[in-house]
């Protein structure tokens, strides 16, 4: 298949690492990657403005088309132009296809060939999701990339069950593409928008690469690597995401969908992979937690109550340039709202800058020399 988005390779690590810089092409932008998504699951990034969204330096944010078609259904989202207008963001977004979501949170689900029946956790109405209706929710949202329906069982499930998934996921990624093949023929999908498919397999090598095969072999715009990141151990997944993107093409973005530590980004980056998102920086900081180069700081602690110092020393962000742990602390054990709007700022300026830092240091050539110095940074913080 001609690819419906544009994907560019800029530069290639030559330190002996898979790490790659390159470039997306969406009706709504380009991205540069390596990048790192902000995670907004029902339309907006939690604690955060499309403003602020823009001046953290984000480029492309996630949405969730389970959680929209639930609430508020991806009609009102259509009626009101689309996710863009609807959330007052007009770059690129990725809407994950809701697999996950539904085996996670729905009740009283039941998964079958035709697709997953299941219980709203919103209102407990019963609702059925085919590959057809996850590719329909996404034409109607106006997504740039879309994803296919796949299965989801734990990274480290037994065989059989992990076998079974991928054989659904591969079936239903094929009527996910029939789908927008047709939308494509009838004017529905337009360039810019592209369908990703996603790689399941667990930890079992082998299948990973029967299901990358198999996903390859139909063509897509690009290819997600699910499934892990699910408290499997770190060497364990590091090994699977290599074994995986060396199977995929080197002209198509790959995607490892829920990854937001530094040190397994860096991991996951030198093994090939474009993409990534994850909840983790939004989460931490409404938690009272911000990431820095040497760790986590948990600004709540009282240990904090008198620090005159920013979030973090050397940090540009707009938090760490105005006020100081004293005061987000003060703010966070008043009950105030902003100091976790603080928190949450900061950490995607950080995730974003470190990624940016990243794709800095692959088109300079010094990408091993850069992640060890970063990797050394968080050693010393323990």
């Amino acid at each position: 298949m001609k690819p419906r988005l544009g994907f560019t390779l800029e530069a290639r690590d030559q330190g002996g690492t898979q790490a790659r810089a390159g470039r997306l092409e969406t009706a709504h932008g380009s991205v540069a990657t390596p990048v790192f998504m902000p995670v907004g699951t029902q339309g907006a990034v939690k604690a955060m403005t499309p403003r602020d969204l823009r001046e953290v330096g984000a480029q492309i944010i996630l949405a969730n088309s389970y959680h929209l078609h639930l609430r508020p259904g991806e009609e009102t989202v259509r009626l009101a132009g689309g996710l863009h207008r609807f959330m007052g963001w007009y770059g690129p977004i990725l809407t994950d296809s809701g697999g996950y979501q539904v085996l996670s949170l729905a009740r009283l689900r039941k998964v079958t060939d035709d697709g997953v029946s299941f219980r709203s956790h919103v209102d407990g109405s019963e609702r059925f999701l085919s590959p057809e209706l996850v590719v329909e929710i996404q034409l109607a949202l106006g997504s740039d990339v879309m994803m296919t329906l796949d299965e989801c069982p734990p990274s480290q499930a037994e065989r059989p069950v992990l076998a079974a998934a991928v054989e659904r996921t591969v079936a239903w990624a094929r009527r996910c593409r029939a789908r927008a093949d047709r939308a494509w023929e009838e004017g529905e999908l337009r360039p810019g928008h592209g369908l990703f498919a996603i790689v399941q397999g667990g930890l079992d090598t082998a299948l990973r690469r029967r299901c990358a095969e198999e996903l390859v072999d139909m063509g897509f715009d690009g290819y997600a690597i699910g499934g892990l990141s699910l408290g499997e151990p770190v060497p364990a997944m590091l090994d699977t995401v290599w074994a995986t993107t060396r199977l995929l093409p080197a002209d198509r973005p790959r995607y490892f969908m829920g990854l937001g530590t530094p040190a397994e980004i860096i991991g996951v980056v030198a093994r090939g992979v474009d993409m990534f998102d994850c909840v983790l920086p939004t989460r931490l900081g409404r938690h009272g937690t911000v990431m820095t180069r040497r760790g986590n700081v948990v600004v709540r602690n009282a240990r904090y109550a008198k620090d005159q110092g920013p979030l973090e020393e050397g940090c540009t962000c707009y938090a760490c340039r105005n006020f100081s742990r004293a005061y987000v602390r003060h703010l966070i054990a008043a009950g105030e709202i902003t100091g976790l709007i603080l928190c949450t700022y900061h950490n995607l300026h950080f995730l974003l800058r470190f990624t940016a830092e990243m794709r800095q240091a692959i088109l300079a050539g010094r990408f091993g020399e850069w992640s060890a110095a970063r990797l050394a940074e968080l050693a010393r913080s323990g």
